[in-house]
């Protein structure tokens, strides 16, 4: 076993992720548990007509890529142990078995040689999905991603497209230490020619990466470690949801909180605490960092005339830089107060538990940043 991963196991009997094995997660299938089926009455979908049923992030994330191969003979899954050990976090459980090793490959220590392999599969027609056991290693791979798959449309002047996905774990996980905690999705949203997605649901994790599978163009697709055990309902049928569309997680009019990823679970613990003491803010899941949906966020602000961005990613030129500089010069004279940004401590991720967590954008940080905005 390499050392990335015994890492990897390490964090998942941390976790305590749901690890009951594939035959249980075939049962589940076949037969949603009486919980799933008594929250149908309580779904708008139900009305609707649309099946519901509750599964994990990582069975989400095999649903999409299994029923893309079925549906494309073109896609392909390959990385570090995708095969024969169904994935560092089992997001490829029984894959192999299903499609072989021509269409589940299995590569050595290798990302920059499997990644530029993808290109140049996705530049003769073929539809890769690229798994990195974690995007702290995407690093190796950076100049295959940025030099030539995102440029590659533009340099030859429209003659390829590079229909790809690189996909895969990120995130601080609970003492995994600074080299397997980066967060950099403020690294590749800046290139031009990338899409870059962050779900932060098992329904959006479904329906994001089918449509990145079906993307003509090159695709960023970031799952949080911490996520693969959450559970939530997807609808039935072929779900998919479109890049650029935020979605609200929950209605305010005081405050706008705008989040995506992990911290959205952080964000509505918050605002429920603040709607104790009155507060009514709005959440906003940004599902897709680029493209942005910068409509949903500035009808938000014109509404709540407030606002705090929270992200897991180091503060200095993040993400929720680019988005403050984007909403102030589009509704200055909207705002009441200065937008603010709560992101985690500019410091290598440590490895000891406690100061990990205290480093995360926490309920007492984004409560406080609350009324901070709010002047109370």
């Amino acid at each position: 076993m390499d050392r990335r991963r015994g890492d990897r196991e390490d964090a998942r009997g941390r976790q305590g992720g749901d690890r009951g094995g594939h035959r249980v997660r075939r049962a589940e299938r076949a037969a949603p548990p009486r919980s799933a089926l008594r929250r149908h009455h309580r779904s708008p979908f139900y009305s609707a007509g649309v099946i519901m049923a509750v599964f994990s992030y990582r069975e989400a994330l095999n649903q999409a890529m299994t029923e893309e191969m079925e549906r494309d003979d073109r896609v392909f899954l390959m990385g570090e142990e995708v095969a024969e050990y169904d994935g560092a976090y089992k997001v490829s459980q029984g894959m192999l078995k299903r499609f072989g090793p021509r269409r589940v490959v299995d590569t050595p220590i290798s990302e920059e040689g499997f990644a530029g392999i993808g290109i140049g599969a996705a530049m003769v027609g073929l539809r890769p999905i690229i798994e990195f056991m974690t995007f702290s290693f995407s690093l190796v791979a950076i100049d295959q991603i940025v030099n030539n798959a995102a440029n590659m449309r533009y340099m030859s002047g429209g003659q390829f497209a590079v229909p790809i996905v690189f996909r895969g774990s990120s995130g601080m996980a609970g003492s995994l230490g600074a080299t397997h905690s980066h967060r950099l999705e403020a690294w590749y949203a800046q290139v031009p020619g990338l899409t870059v997605v962050m779900p932060s649901t098992p329904s959006d994790a479904k329906g994001l990466l089918k449509t990145a599978i079906r993307s003509d163009d090159p695709v960023v697709f970031i799952e949080h470690e911490v996520l693969y055990h959450e559970k939530g309902e997807i609808p039935d049928g072929d779900h998919l949801v479109p890049f650029g569309k935020a979605d609200v997680k929950r209605p305010g009019k005081d405050v706008t909180l705008i989040t995506y990823s992990r911290s959205l679970k952080a964000t509505l613990a918050a605002a429920e605490q603040l709607a104790a003491e009155e507060i009514d803010a709005e959440v906003i899941d940004l599902r897709s960092i680029r493209p942005l949906d910068l409509d949903t966020l500035l009808k938000s602000v014109v509404k709540t005339h407030r606002a705090v961005i929270i992200e897991e990613d180091w503060p200095y030129c993040g993400l929720g830089a680019g988005i403050s500089d984007r909403i102030t010069r589009r509704v200055f004279d909207e705002l009441d107060a200065p937008i603010l940004r709560v992101a985690s401590k500019d410091a290598p991720a440590p490895y000891n538990k406690q100061l990990e967590n205290s480093m995360l954008p926490s309920v007492p940080r984004i409560v406080e940043a609350v009324h901070d905005v709010l002047y109370r």
